[in-house]
């Protein structure tokens, strides 16, 4: 499931950085959030945060880890991924066809 929205993220507390463009994708225990934000610069990195739910013998904790993909990297990153993802496809075909 993926929503696209508009916002200004409250995670944010530096004033010089603003959400542009954001994907929420929920995946069991796991959300993920791509963010396209912007700096007062005018420049774009990605940030991408993982939120995880754990339950511990003191309750549910929330976890989460984050990473920034700075400009001048989206194109050699996206070409990373898509290399992964294309391998882990024609794995998964080969794998399914034995």
């Amino acid at each position: 499931m993926s929503e696209e929205f508009l916002h200004e993220n409250a995670d944010d507390t530096d004033s010089y950085v603003k959400s542009v463009f954001s994907r929420m994708i929920k995946a069991g225990h796991r959300t993920y959030y791509i963010d396209a934000k912007m700096t007062r610069a005018k420049d774009y990195f990605l940030s991408i945060t993982e939120l995880r739910r754990k339950v511990t013998s003191s309750g549910v904790v929330n976890e989460r880890s984050k990473i920034h993909i700075y400009e001048e990297d989206f194109e050699r990153f996206a070409n990373g991924v898509n290399d992964v993802l294309d391998f882990v496809q024609r794995d998964m075909e080969e794998s399914s066809s034995n």
